[in-house]
């Protein structure tokens, strides 16, 4: 996936072994729930929709509260699309939490589905 959805929690620094100060955010990411899968059929691309961040509600316009009804799921506050070229084997209402590729050094994994986002080394 090309993105993270989250909430910013604050800021940090880390030293690296040479004493660079790096300076990081702090993002609590996750769980995300697939909302709508985009086919090409439909849509005239692959994407899916991802919800985060639950909402009242009372708060949610009615075409909105049918569209998340038919996700199976409660409402949320956040939704943001990104475009896959795997969208048809992920489900509405399937649950997403962040994951680290051991490859990639540019964010990190930590308790409580937080996220460390830092710049390139």
């Amino acid at each position: 996936m090309p993105g993270i959805i989250g909430k910013k929690i604050g800021m940090t620094s880390l030293f690296t072994p040479d004493g660079k100060n790096i300076p990081c955010t702090l993002i609590e990411a996750g769980p995300c729930v697939v909302t709508q899968v985009k086919t090409i059929e439909t849509d005239g691309y692959l994407a899916i929709q991802l919800g985060y961040g639950e909402k009242k509600a009372k708060n949610t316009t009615k075409p909105l509260a049918g569209h998340f009804a038919k996700a199976g799921t409660t409402p949320k506050k956040k939704l943001v699309e990104f475009r896959t070229e795997d969208a048809p084997a992920l489900l509405p209402a399937a649950k997403s939490t962040p994951r680290c590729s051991p490859k990639a050094n540019s964010w990190m994994l930590l308790e409580r589905r937080r996220v460390r986002v830092s710049r390139a080394l």
